[in-house]
């Protein structure tokens, strides 16, 4: 089994780990609150009991997402199946409907290709492409590997 992490932009990194330090100050807010004030200075204490549960529920469950997003994204191949994890959320495809894997050099993009038209970009450090490439190709022979390159097109048009 090959794992290759999700390459996250450094915009895209900063904006989790701000999500992160929000979801933090913000429970820290809402304990501070709900120790200080309490329910009891409250005229009906359901409004506050729901409005500290609702705030202690939304910032835990949104750092477990956001940590879960930056620590496990990732791209698995297997044996039998390609897996993307992009934190808790996961999708399995059988190597065997993998028509054609792409290298597009111009764009820097690397896109598998199913045989039912649809396919997936796929988002990792450049220097991992081979490797990448290497793992679905030992997983089935029949993929087919292509690469689009600048070179590529200008023998096309010479021809």
């Amino acid at each position: 089994m090959k794992t290759f992490r999700y390459k996250f932009t450094k915009l895209t990194t900063a904006l989790i780990i701000a999500g992160i330090i929000l979801c933090v100050a913000g429970f820290a807010l809402n304990l501070y609150q709900c120790l200080r004030f309490g329910i009891s200075s409250a005229a009906d204490p359901v409004y506050p009991i729901i409005q500290y549960t609702l705030m202690f529920a939304v910032t835990v469950a949104l750092f477990a997402i956001l940590v879960s997003v930056l620590i496990f994204s990732a791209y698995v191949v297997d044996e039998k199946y390609f897996r993307t994890r992009f934190g808790f959320i996961v999708s399995k495809y059988e190597i065997e409907k993998i028509e054609k894997l792409t290298l597009d050099r111009k764009a820097n993009k690397l896109a598998v290709v199913f045989r039912d038209g649809t396919f997936i970009v796929v988002v990792v450090k450049e220097e991992w492409y081979e490797k990448f490439a290497d793992a679905l190709l030992n997983a089935n022979r029949n993929i087919e590997y292509e690469i689009n390159s600048a070179e590529n097109d200008k023998r096309d048009e010479s021809e």
